[in-house]
């Protein structure tokens, strides 16, 4: 479409009043400008990028990274200390979450750090698949271990998989960030 290429470095309010001006209302705007951007035809940046990986780790743009790390935080105390029956169901709930879901999640992110690639259900499937290929090989490493496979070892090794792959994320993520502000 013309608009995208005769608006550049324009705000995204500016190309969405633009198409309004052309004979579009708002919601047909926005619906354009959400094609262009998955065509990419149009780029979308954020106006004002963190400049270093601290501030980056400090915006919210990294909420993600901390609710994983407090999530994963809360779920070693969950695994050895939660027998009751009442809080038991969400130890199993928490325990699929950190078994079949984040260490393959967290991989995909550290993989693909744009995100816009997949769609969610493709990230869901990847996600899952990736844990079930993951959790075998950690299990492997940890046989030939002195520690073995208990609890202990296979919570402590999730945990920091997990982790490990969490701030690999979450680096990759600000190096596309920086780059794409360098582009700009």
């Amino acid at each position: 479409m013309k608009v995208a290429g005769s608006m550049s470095n324009a705000k995204l309010k500016d190309v969405v009043e633009k198409l309004k001006d052309e004979g579009l209302n708002f919601g047909d705007a926005t619906k354009t400008v959400y094609a262009l951007w998955k065509q990419d035809s149009l780029d979308l940046l954020e106006p004002n990028l963190p400049l270093t990986l601290l501030k980056y780790a400090l915006s919210l743009q990294s909420l993600w990274f901390w609710a994983l790390t407090a999530l994963v935080a809360s779920m070693i105390p969950t695994v050895f200390y939660v027998v009751d029956p009442p809080f038991l169901y969400l130890r199993y709930v928490l325990g699929l979450l950190f078994v079949l879901y984040l260490p393959g999640s967290m991989l995909l992110e550290a993989l693909d750090p744009k995100s816009q690639d997949l769609e969610s259900l493709e990230r869901l499937a990847l996600s899952i698949g990736l844990s079930l290929a993951v959790i075998p090989l950690l299990g492997l490493f940890l046989n030939y271990t002195p520690w073995g496979i208990r609890l202990t070892p296979i919570t402590i090794s999730l945990a920091t998989f997990t982790e490990a792959m969490a701030v690999t994320a979450l680096i990759r993520k600000y190096r596309y960030y920086a780059l794409t502000r360098s582009r700009s």
